[in-house]
């Protein structure tokens, strides 16, 4: 199946966990929610020249919102977190 990067990977993200993972060569980005982890690892691959080790994922399920009167959920999102092997590092620009 072809796959596009952009598609795959949406953006890194930077918390205050996620700055904790770094220190165990462990990097978090927001994915597309229909990727998996086979996608996940090409793409990272690909875009950031690195070998990666192991990537696993999570589904981070909306949150209810409430703006004055109406109520809504936000949307469903999915997690990767992926290791690199030893010596592999990412520059995010942070």
């Amino acid at each position: 199946m072809k796959y596009e990067i952009d598609r795959v990977i949406i953006k890194p993200i930077i918390t205050e966990k996620a700055t904790e993972l770094l220190k165990s060569n462990k990097y978090v980005f927001k994915v597309n929610i229909k990727s998996n982890k086979i996608e996940i690892k090409k793409a990272i691959e690909e875009y950031f020249k690195v070998k990666v080790a192991k990537v696993t994922t999570l589904i981070q399920h909306g949150k209810v919102k409430r703006v004055r009167y109406k109520s809504g959920i936000t949307s469903d999102w999915k997690k990767a977190i992926v290791t690199l092997k030893e010596g592999e590092v990412i520059n995010l620009g942070a």
